[in-house]
């Protein structure tokens, strides 16, 4: 098993003229092994990064599709400690990059230095944490250090220039750019002040600047991959997986990365 960086994909994406497609799914839904089987198809269907979310009893950021999705996986037993099966079972089969998303609460649960051990033995490639601000985040800079981890900070529209400048100095891998204010979901239309958020971040020194926050279709993903060097999907893949199981969410990977 050979753990491959978000950087390195995006990197690979940019040499072949195109944004990275980052896809978003949480762990344990509907169980644990679909949860893999789903990741999996998304690696086969051109997805270069997989966010694994582990499910949280009480998210800020999340949208009611994947509220309800991580309260299933939790309803079903699902604990912290088998997101690194996940992580495994993913980067045992596929090259992709692997990313756990998680609110900060179950990493201090399980102790900060444990779960980056255990996360990297398991070949995953670094955290997007949602609700940790580089101030408070002395503990995962040094234990991510330690064990080689990428550091995924967040950025907003409402970031002052001192913010975002703060966040790209504390991050690696990439800055994750919210395009929007309010929680997770698939829409319509993007929103209009991603591109100014990707250019503060990219302006602040960030080698890499991703949106995240209602991507939902292919013209979204060529939309913001015309200023992004990532995009990220996932409201739509979790309803896919909840509607159609695995099969679904291969023909939509399929769909986003312009496979299909």
């Amino acid at each position: 098993m050979t753990r491959v960086t978000s950087a390195e994909k995006i990197a690979a994406a940019r040499a072949e003229g195109r944004s990275a497609l980052i896809g978003y799914l949480p762990a344990g839904f509907p169980d644990v092994p679909t949860s893999i089987e789903a990741a999996v198809a998304l690696a086969e269907n051109g997805v270069d990064i997989i966010e694994i979310g582990i499910p949280y009893s009480d998210p800020v950021m999340d949208g009611q599709v994947i509220q309800e999705a991580t309260v299933q996986s939790l309803a079903n037993g699902f604990k912290v400690p088998q997101i690194f099966d996940i992580v495994r079972g993913i980067t045992e089969r596929t090259d992709v990059a692997v990313m756990v998303m998680t609110y900060w609460n179950p990493v201090l649960r399980l102790g900060v230095d444990e779960f980056s051990r255990r996360f990297s033995e398991a070949g995953g490639a670094g955290l997007i944490t949602p609700d940790l601000v580089p101030e408070e985040a002395g503990e995962w800079i040094e234990a991510s250090t330690k064990y080689d981890l990428e550091r995924v900070f967040l950025i907003a529209p409402s970031s002052t220039e001192q913010r975002v400048q703060r966040t790209v100095d504390a991050s690696s891998g990439f800055i994750y750019c919210v395009s929007l204010m309010g929680v997770t979901g698939a829409r319509s239309e993007v929103s209009s002040a991603a591109e100014a958020v990707v250019a503060a971040a990219h302006s602040a020194g960030a080698v890499n600047a991703c949106v995240g926050l209602g991507v939902s279709r292919r013209e979204h993903v060529e939309e913001i991959g015309a200023y992004a060097d990532g995009v990220i999907v996932g409201t739509a893949l979790v309803a896919a997986l909840r509607d159609g199981g695995v099969p679904a969410v291969g023909r939509l990977a399929a769909e986003l990365s312009g496979r299909a």
